[in-house]
């Protein structure tokens, strides 16, 4: 007993300590640093984004957090799939963290959201819990869209999905902005798709009347080098995706580099808002994946390619190295938050594990929004479900 309290007290005594220390170190982290990022390529702007970028503390663990919980989400995702725990289409976003991140961290609260059916990530950036999103990949009652959309259909407020049809949520993201522009409401709409979708002919056409209209839209093309197997070298005739607005203005930039996306959106949305019309930024990124759960991403790309990228840019080592580097944070602080996530993710998991799945009266629910229940004919005649919001 005597051994077992000396010990006990001595481990207190240690943690006590290492708090003190804990807590005097974060007290002498710097409050904010001011970073270099890359120059963004211009097509049709007098302006470019600055090449400088403040981060202050809470924003660098915010968006530290963010990316990890992210990469994490995607990871269990993949380990579930290959459970046949989720089934269907699967298409994962780990390597291109930087992106959403950057992305949301630009936009105002009532701006719109909508993008490809790469969509997990963003679910969790447009608010809903990592819980939800897995929830509706296992397809369980809790799941953001009731555990009927899957991987691929995924909504909140303001997020439009998950669409499975390549390339077209372009047309609808414009949709979207023009009723930000009929209503007034001062938004703009982010509509996101990828380098293979961008030889779409809907995203021309697309393009061609968001300049005529002028919309607050801000096309997004997230280039991860590789639609489904093919290179863009040998799909695209033109790989300067962000001149392919023609009339439209448009921006390359980094998009492994969170503040370089955050800026460059900024710059983006800022443009969008001053009546100005669509704007076009292409994020050169890298998916660590295969292009979906059936991929994998080996055939078509060398192992040793994949890793330099991991070992060059990461866009989450990046950001720690930054933080890091600038005293903003320490690698043992970044490591405290990544023990947080892993038991969140974990956590997570068990309830998207163990949910109920929704039962089978509910589904024709949800068909319209705010409208009076009516019957639904089932695949027989005999058959029929009660639809309600």
């Amino acid at each position: 007993m005597l051994v077992i309290s000396t010990v006990l007290r001595s481990s207190a005594t240690k943690s006590a300590a290492r708090g003190l220390a804990v807590s005097r170190n974060y007290a002498d982290f710097a409050s904010e640093a001011t970073f270099e990022t890359k120059k963004c390529d211009g097509f049709l702007l007098e302006t470019l984004p600055p090449t400088t970028a403040v981060l202050t503390r809470e924003q660098g663990l915010s968006y530290y957090k963010t990316m990890q919980t992210i990469r994490r989400m995607e990871l269990k995702a993949d380990q579930l799939y290959k459970q046949k725990i989720i089934r269907g289409f699967c298409h994962l976003y780990d390597g291109q963290e930087a992106c959403c991140v950057g992305i949301e961290a630009a936009l105002k609260h009532e701006d719109h959201l909508i993008t490809s059916y790469r969509d997990h990530a963003f679910t969790f950036t447009r608010g809903v819990p990592v819980k939800h999103v897995l929830a509706e990949l296992t397809g369980r009652r809790s799941g953001c869209a009731k555990g009927k959309g899957g991987s691929m259909h995924m909504y909140t407020r303001n997020f439009y999905g998950g669409n499975g049809i390549v390339g077209a949520q372009i047309p609808l993201g414009a949709g979207v902005a023009w009723a930000c522009k009929y209503n007034g409401t001062g938004g703009v709409c982010v509509a996101m798709h990828g380098d293979g979708a961008a030889n779409q002919g809907q995203i021309f056409e697309t393009y061609n009347m968001a300049a005529l209209w002028k919309l607050p839209c801000v096309f997004i093309c997230e280039n991860n080098r590789y639609g489904m197997g093919t290179s863009v070298e040998r799909a695209a005739a033109s790989t300067d995706y962000y001149k392919r607005g023609e009339f439209i203005p448009g921006l390359r930039l980094d998009g492994m580099d969170v503040l370089c996306v955050r800026e460059a959106t900024k710059f983006a949305a800022e443009y969008c808002r001053a009546g100005k019309g669509p704007i076009l930024l292409e994020l050169q990124t890298y998916r660590f994946h295969g292009h979906s759960m059936s991929d994998p991403g080996v055939s078509y790309r060398t192992r040793e390619e994949i890793q330099e990228v991991k070992s060059k840019s990461d866009p989450i080592t990046l950001l720690k190295d930054k933080m890091v580097n600038k005293n903003l944070s320490s690698a043992e602080e970044l490591k405290e938050i990544d023990v947080a996530v892993k038991k969140l993710i974990e956590e997570a998991a068990q309830f998207a594990t163990t949910d109920a799945e929704p039962p089978l009266e509910d589904l024709a629910n949800h068909i319209y929004y705010k409208e009076p229940p009516f019957e639904v004919r089932g695949c027989h005649p005999w058959i029929k479900y009660k639809s309600v919001c």
